[in-house]
């Protein structure tokens, strides 16, 4: 007999908020990537161009956790004229010593958030300055307000800016985003004027083309890209990661293929063989971060299934710890 627990979204928003124990849980799960023998396949994809709709499948195994997750996460961008929810998805997690499954965690996209979220924190942490103090947002979606709330967990925010193309959603989520964090944050209708005089940019859009200019960036300014996880999505001109001081990838071989540094070696701004540090390997002290306050860094955050074992290991931990979920025996 088999016992799986199964975990709804309700389970896992009750169990696994988005706070430091969150950031330090995707912050292992990087060190791990760059310090063990991490077993973590490309992507699996599926586009379905009518609709808007990608459908991603990511999975890692890392040495010393009892299991591994595999991830089946959907992203239909026209979703929000439905009344839906543009992303979406579940996981599953596997014993890693039998293949047995242990835990089916029927999420919707919710895990995905807080683990993206919490990448894009973990890269703040160790790239950007320490007294960074105003953000700029590109975006007004979930991800964008997620993105801002894990930024104030690990950097002195003290005022924020947000942009997105759809006006109106930028003003409801800058107003839901001030009566939830105690910090003004004000709607831009100018993407350059967002980014100014700001210390960490942070794009989290489906772009197709560049919305975060070179000519825009400013010594001392770290940006974080978030959106470019596929390899027609573009939020970066090539020019500024040519014009880093410091580019930073979650994974190298994956965002050479798929992420803001595929269109700049695309456009021949970057040899397609030049060698970058990866943000675990940061992490770990094995290559140097961000060693001058007037450094321009960009960290290329284009998602890893390592993320998803780390963050469905934790959510099924604190089930068991407190018995939320259902057991399932066969």
């Amino acid at each position: 007999m088999t016992r799986m627990t199964i975990l709804t979204e309700a389970d896992l928003r009750a169990i696994v908020p988005l706070d430091l124990a969150a950031i330090d849980c995707i912050e292992n799960a990087f060190r791990a990537l760059a310090t063990k023998a991490v077993v973590m396949p490309p992507i699996l994809r599926l586009d379905i161009p009518e609709h808007r709709g990608e459908v991603d499948v990511k999975t890692a195994y890392v040495p010393g956790l009892d299991g591994f997750a595999i991830k089946i996460s959907p992203g239909f961008f026209d979703n929000p004229k439905l009344g839906l929810p543009s992303t979406n998805g579940m996981m599953v997690l596997l014993s890693a010593t039998t293949g047995v499954v242990q835990a089916l965690l029927l999420d919707n996209g919710y895990l995905t958030d807080i683990r993206t979220a919490a990448a894009g924190a973990v890269a703040a942490r160790h790239v950007s300055r320490a007294d960074s103090s105003v953000a700029a947002i590109f975006g007004a979606g979930m991800q964008a307000m997620l993105q801002l709330g894990a930024l104030c967990l690990v950097r002195p925010i003290q005022e924020a800016r947000l942009w997105a193309r759809d006006s109106e959603k930028a003003t409801l989520a800058a107003r839901t985003l001030r009566e939830k964090l105690g910090i003004p944050v004000r709607a831009e209708s100018d993407p350059e004027q967002a980014a100014a005089g700001a210390d960490i940019i942070i794009t989290t859009t489906p772009a197709e083309s560049p919305i975060l200019k070179a000519a825009w960036l400013r010594p001392g300014q770290h940006v974080t890209a978030m959106g470019s996880d596929a390899e027609h999505k573009n939020e970066i001109e090539p020019a500024a990661i040519s014009g880093a001081s410091l580019y930073v990838a979650d994974r190298l071989t994956q965002t050479r293929r798929l992420g803001e540094l595929h269109h700049a070696i695309k456009a021949g701004r970057i040899a397609a063989d030049a060698d970058f540090a990866e943000l675990g390997q940061i992490i770990a002290g094995q290559r140097p971060g961000r060693t001058d306050a007037r450094q321009r860094t960009i960290a290329d955050l284009t998602g890893t299934g390592i993320q998803d074992t780390a963050i469905a290991t934790l959510a099924v931990a604190r089930a068991l710890e407190c018995g939320k979920g259902t057991i399932f025996e066969s």
